[in-house]
């Protein structure tokens, strides 16, 4: 495998642009077949979670640039099944219906914890099962790339409860229609600032090792971290830069179905 940190970055810009690109389709076309599709989806991805679990088992005690770009790919695959059996509305929260206008904010919390709990106490357990596990072995990156999703996964999502100007809305799926109720659209929160600070000191971390890097593995793993780091960092700023980050997918997804999903009252708390 190429030991170029360049052609590293390159290869994380393409594995995120394609891996998010491949899991937004799969979820629109089981959209347009209703919900067994979704069921469907997330069942004969499997394959995918257990290749990302054996990957990164494989490559736990590989030192060169191969088993790094290994471990990359096994921590995406992961997290990617993870992702695809949320967008599918497979493992949620145990609230499914939209949040009540001018609920009191700690009321809103709970509710907005109601619609992803299942889903962020997976990511967690299986974040710290990928420590217990590798901890130790001698290549670590693909603990450190599930580290970095997972860290800027939680920051997001906050941000988007506590509200910035700017959140797409275009690819919630049919079986998420209730998530955007949740969301608030408004001025920058106090806790954007703290999120891009520590993405930008992360960044500066992964840049001042990759250029320290006296291995081809190091050099490699570090770029690999560097440019995920930088996108995660990039996502967060799209919050508040009018660009639709969107058009990179549109293109190549189907169309929307026109169905519209419709909520009786509900009063009750998502836990």
């Amino acid at each position: 495998m190429p030991d170029s940190g360049w052609i590293a970055a390159l290869f994380a810009l393409f594995t995120w642009w394609f891996s998010t690109g491949a899991i937004l389709a799969v979820v629109r076309l089981a959209d347009r077949r209703g919900p067994r599709a979704n069921s469907a989806a997330t069942l004969l991805s499997l394959p995918l979670l257990a290749a990302g679990i054996w990957g990164y088992h494989a490559t736990l005690g590989g030192t060169g640039p191969a088993a790094v770009y290994g471990a990359f790919l096994a921590a995406l695959a992961i997290w990617g099944w993870i992702e695809l059996a949320f967008l599918t509305g497979q493992i949620t929260g145990p609230m499914s219906r939209p949040c009540p206008p001018g609920v009191p904010e700690g009321e809103r919390f709970i509710r907005a914890w109601g619609t992803i709990a299942y889903h962020e106490m997976l990511l967690a357990g299986m974040l710290i099962a990928l420590a217990l596990w590798g901890w130790g072995a001698e290549n670590l990156f693909g603990l450190w790339t599930f580290a970095v999703l997972f860290c800027a996964r939680i920051s997001a999502k906050l941000n988007l409860f506590y509200g910035v100007p700017k959140i797409n809305v275009e690819f919630i799926p049919e079986a998420l229609a209730h998530l955007p109720s949740h969301f608030r659209t408004g001025r920058i929160n106090r806790l954007f600032p703290l999120s891009v600070s520590l993405l930008t000191a992360a960044s500066a971390c992964w840049a001042e090792r990759l250029i320290a890097a006296d291995t081809p593995s190091q050099v490699v793993g570090f770029a690999l971290l560097f440019a995920i780091t930088v996108l995660a960092l990039l996502e967060h700023w799209l919050m508040v830069i009018p660009w639709q980050d969107a058009k990179l997918w549109r293109w190549m997804l189907p169309e929307r179905p026109k169905t519209t999903k419709t909520y009786g009252p509900e009063d009750a708390h998502g836990l």
